[in-house]
């Protein structure tokens, strides 16, 4: 990526998880940042300024709140301000939320992706990179999950949404040109994460001496994938739009004859959960009190990332163990709670 370029990266979501890395990575490389998010409460908005307040430390990053399923506001700022990519990170996460506010995720991930393509499209952005999710593969139980596979067969809401913005992505790449990729992101975690997720929960809870709800009475795996490699998984393919392939060519389900992509961002090496639980009682130095639970709606057995098409196209090589990734994340944990 030049760095002196003039024009910013739009980061949606910079307040939020990955968003936030992303946009520190970038500044750290002197590219401006145009950082928006709505900042809501679905989780500690507390968190989100926290991890605002530490982007703004750099000249380079100029933060917006709106909402962006206002297409008014969203309309605006693509007017305004030209990008030199749009990385779109915002939605609304969760799986098991989805049951409970399906409305949510209407607006956020379906509504407000409609607004972004279309400003993109107004604007001719360069490069669109959004975020998808393993969620898409549903009821798959081809393992490892490959681009390449059908997702006809979501499981939730949230991964029919995810589906959806593949859909709608590959239209705006097919009727006007748009470059777009979207990324499957595999169970990411580390430091400044999500609340909700259960990386977050358990480690809680074991400080706290709570019990630890284990689903699928811990029959249960996940590609689990350290933040930092999902950051540079976005760094990587930022110079680097999708080509169409030629119209001879049959189109797959990862593929088009648009200049549109899908890829796989996880970690290769799925986990067995009751795994995971003896890694985090080791990273935090402290036994955990488990109760096993039957299967919850929506939720899915196993996931387990192939990579090869990322690693092909941008030399993506996810390199941080879970033993080392918690570790990081616990010793964060530690110092943002003071505990």
């Amino acid at each position: 990526m030049d760095a002196h370029q003039a024009e910013p990266v739009l980061v949606t979501g910079a307040a939020g998880f990955i968003g936030f890395h992303l946009s520190r990575v970038l500044l750290q490389a002197h590219v401006p940042v145009v950082g928006l998010d709505n900042c809501n409460a679905y989780y500690s908005p507390q968190l989100k300024r926290d991890r605002l307040a530490q982007l703004q430390l750099w000249p380079q990053f100029q933060f917006t709140e709106i909402d962006l399923a206002q297409g008014n506001d969203c309309a605006a700022l693509f007017a305004r301000t030209r990008f030199r990519a749009v990385v779109h990170l915002a939605a609304q996460a969760g799986v098991r939320y989805s049951l409970q506010n399906p409305a949510a995720y209407i607006n956020s991930n379906l509504v407000a992706f409609g607004h972004v393509l279309e400003g993109c499209r107004r604007q001719q952005t360069p490069h669109l990179i959004y975020a998808s999710s393993s969620s898409v593969y549903g009821a798959n139980r081809k393992l490892p999950f490959a681009e390449s596979d059908p997702v006809d067969h979501p499981v939730s809401l949230y991964g029919a949404t995810k589906k959806a913005n593949e859909l709608m992505a590959h239209t705006y790449s097919h009727l006007f040109g748009l470059p777009c990729t979207g990324l499957r992101f595999f169970t990411v975690y580390g430091p400044w994460g999500r609340p909700d997720m259960a990386y977050w929960a358990f480690t809680r809870n074991i400080l706290a001496g709570e019990p630890l709800q284990v689903f699928n009475h811990g029959r249960m795996g996940r590609d689990f994938t350290y933040v930092d490699d999902v950051v540079d998984s976005l760094v990587r393919l930022l110079p680097e739009p999708p080509q169409p392939q030629s119209v001879e060519v049959q189109p797959t389900a990862a593929t088009s004859h648009a200049p549109w992509r899908v890829f796989n961002v996880g970690n290769r090496t799925p986990v067995p959960l009751l795994e995971f639980i003896r890694l985090l009682e080791e990273a935090l130095g402290k036994k955990a009190v488990v109760e096993f639970l039957p299967m919850q709606a929506g939720d899915v057995q196993q996931t387990h990332a192939k990579v090869s098409a990322l690693q092909q196209a941008v030399g993506f090589q996810p390199d941080t163990s879970l033993r080392d990734g918690l570790a990081q994340f616990v010793a964060w944990y530690r110092a943002y709670h003071n505990c």
